[in-house]
Order: C-alpha cells, then structure tokens, then sequence
C-alpha cells in the first residue's frame, strides 16, 4: 500500500486542495474513477503515491552514485522495468485482497 497519512483517530487524513491541471487529463482521470467505481480523489492519490514512490526508487539508484559508476541506459531501463513490475505486483495483490 501508499503512503498513508494518519490522524489523531486513526483515520487517513485529507485536506481539501485546488490544483490546476489539463483538462484532458482531467477528463481522462474522471473517467478512470467511474470504471474503477472510485472517488476521483482516489484517482488522483493513487496516481501521486505512485509517482513518489517512482521518484524515491530514482532517488534511492541515484544516491551516492559518482558519474563514473552511474548506471548505463540500458541498466537504468532495467532498474526502471523492475520497479514498475514492482508496482504492478503490488497493485495486484491488493486487488486479490
């Protein structure tokens, strides 16, 4: 599972936001949220769990790593593939319960 965020009575915590954003994408998010019998905001947490857990994986490759011992492109393609197959992994077995 994300990142949860817990408060004082043990529920996850929201804040309410206004952010501005493609209406494509809007359009596509929304319609993603019906098919998925989802609120859009689960959407929407879901799709930003899933970018930060993306970018601390990059973070956790790239720390510490001088220029010299950086991975090469198709190395990075592969740590980047198995991360994502990480995810999917993971997505699944919260689908199955």
């Amino acid at each position: 599972m994300g990142v949860q965020f817990f408060g004082q009575n043990g529920d996850v915590t929201r804040k309410k936001t206004t952010v501005y954003i493609d209406e494509q994408l809007l359009r596509a998010a929304k319609a993603a949220a019906a098919r998925a019998g989802k609120h859009e905001y689960e959407v929407f947490e879901e799709a930003l769990q899933h970018h930060l857990r993306l970018a601390g994986a990059a973070g956790r490759i790239w720390a510490g790593i001088r220029p010299d011992d950086a991975p090469s492109d198709d190395e990075a393609a592969r740590i980047a593939a198995e991360e994502i197959a990480a995810v999917r992994a993971e997505r699944s077995a919260r689908r199955a319960g």
